[in-house]
């Protein structure tokens, strides 16, 4: 089987984790590498951490995730990871880059991230479809995510926006 690579965006809680995880699950057997870029900094963080392992518990059961948890270096991630990987989310992993300093080495730990996909999906946040933020971080931001997004979009073999729940698909 053909290695494949999958770009899940769109808005801000329009199902795109639940979609990448269903997707994980139909078409590859066995176990599946969760890597999570998110940090629990503060109570909303540690319970959105904690919704998002319910749901892969109540998705897959006992043993088909198996969570990697990095906030900074997804390209050593994705080579642990192995074949079958579910990368949740991009935004958080160029808000690490940004919030620990660390923008300096961002394009080559991508390019290495994405030459170490095998199998994997990749969810972010599509950016571009509001106004230009006032603030420059916000902005820098921005830039960054739709930077690594035509990354990976160009490397993947399929992308899709979710819109309401709903799955569009873009190439």
């Amino acid at each position: 089987m053909k290695a494949m690579i999958m770009l899940i965006t769109g808005g801000v809680k329009a199902g795109k984790s639940r979609r990448a995880l269903a997707v994980a699950l139909e078409r590859w057997p066995g176990a599946i590498a969760f890597v999570a870029t998110a940090e629990a900094l503060d109570g909303e963080m540690e319970s959105r951490i904690r919704r998002h392992q319910e749901e892969r518990a109540a998705l897959g059961g006992s043993g088909r995730f198996t969570t990697i948890e990095e906030p900074l270096e997804l390209d050593k991630a994705l080579v642990q990871a192995g074949g079958f990987a579910v990368v949740d989310c991009l935004p958080m992993w160029v808000n690490n880059r940004m919030y620990y300093k660390r923008e300096q080495d961002f394009l080559p730990i991508l390019e290495r991230a994405v030459k170490a996909m095998g199998n994997c999906i990749v969810v972010s946040n599509e950016t571009g479809l509001g106004n230009i933020p006032f603030d420059e971080d916000v902005r820098r931001y921005n830039t960054l995510l739709a930077h690594a997004n035509r990354i990976i979009a160009a490397a993947a073999d399929s992308v899709e926006c979710m819109i309401a729940g709903i799955p569009l698909k873009v190439k």
